[in-house]
């Protein structure tokens, strides 16, 4: 079911044109720069052959590095890393009622062009996948073969997105995939494009508001839609989200054991070093426990997600 503006903000409001600063509510210490990105996403899967099939195959990466048990993938054309994965032998898939820790990671095309002919594949290959006109981007998801989470989407230009009051609008609306295929054209999906990178990261937590202490006061994310039902997105730079965090698991979820399904790490990358040691210092200063190796910063959320911070 979808989530109308509606639902949101109510029948009265009326939106308006979301113009650099006219919308989100900055934290009142640290903030993350506008030139913050999401690096890449790690994740333990039960079977590398398995998992490899279908993230080539069916989402059209390809990989880079591989070893018996870890592999990293990346777009054709463009050698950032974009996935990581991790097996572990006697991994089981995500249960029906979900963990505490990924909802979905976000792979976000260059435009949408290449969406109309992601969706076109999807077709032509008989993979099935859900949809949403989020208004700020349009987007398909899927599973992988362990049950995890991935959206492929591709931005609206933000000429087009609106706000009412600071809250940019956002909703869950069907999408008109007929048109999106048109959009693609004629020429034929040869997997993910170079500039395809990590958009965003969805997480369930347990508390929304913890959420924001964590991520918004203290790792200084702008919040940006804090109305939507269960849910708030927050970003850097005016995204519309790099960073959903919602309590759909339920009151009762816990995080992924050992040998679940899940997400081991996810990464954002800050302009230079003396940011994400910036970050980290407010990290610590609010009470949060920071560890670093040669790769940059590593924290972790209330519920145990483990965040990677670097500079690029």
């Amino acid at each position: 079911m979808g989530v109308t503006t509606n639902d949101i903000f109510g029948g009265a409001a009326t939106a308006q044109p979301a113009t650099p600063g006219s919308y989100g509510e900055a934290p009142t210490g640290f903030r993350l720069p506008d030139a913050t990105r999401l690096g890449r996403v790690s994740l333990q899967v039960g079977d590398l052959a398995r998992s490899l099939a279908f993230y080539e195959q069916v989402l059209g990466l390809r990989t880079v590095e591989r070893t018996a048990t870890h592999a990293v993938l990346a777009a054709h054309g463009d050698d950032r890393p974009i996935l990581e994965l991790d097996a572990r032998p006697g991994t089981r898939a995500v249960p029906q009622r979900g963990r505490l820790g990924l909802y979905h990671f976000a792979i976000l095309l260059p435009d949408r062009a290449s969406l109309g002919r992601f969706v076109r594949h999807l077709g032509e290959i008989g993979a099935r996948a859900g949809a949403g006109d989020h208004l700020v981007s349009e987007a398909l998801y899927l599973q992988d073969p362990d049950g995890l989470g991935i959206e492929v989407y591709a931005d609206r230009p933000r000429d087009q997105w609106r706000r009412i009051g600071r809250q940019l609008v956002m909703a869950t609306d069907p999408l008109d995939v007929h048109d999106l295929v048109r959009a693609g054209g004629d020429a034929p999906w040869t997997g993910m494009p170079a500039g395809t990178t990590i958009g965003h990261v969805h997480l369930h937590v347990g508390d929304l508001e913890r959420g924001a202490a964590f991520y918004s006061a203290a790792l200084g994310f702008d919040r940006v839609v804090w109305s939507y039902p269960g849910a708030l997105f927050l970003s850097a730079g005016g995204y519309h989200h790099h960073l959903g965090t919602n309590t759909w698991a339920g009151s009762g979820a816990r995080p992924a054991a050992d040998d679940e399904a899940k997400l081991l790490e996810w990464t954002i990358e800050l302009p230079e070093t003396g940011t994400v040691e910036a970050a980290a210092a407010a990290l610590e200063s609010a009470g949060h426990a920071v560890e670093r190796d040669d790769a940059g910063v590593v924290t972790r959320d209330p519920w145990g997600t483990r965040v990677r911070l670097l500079a690029r």
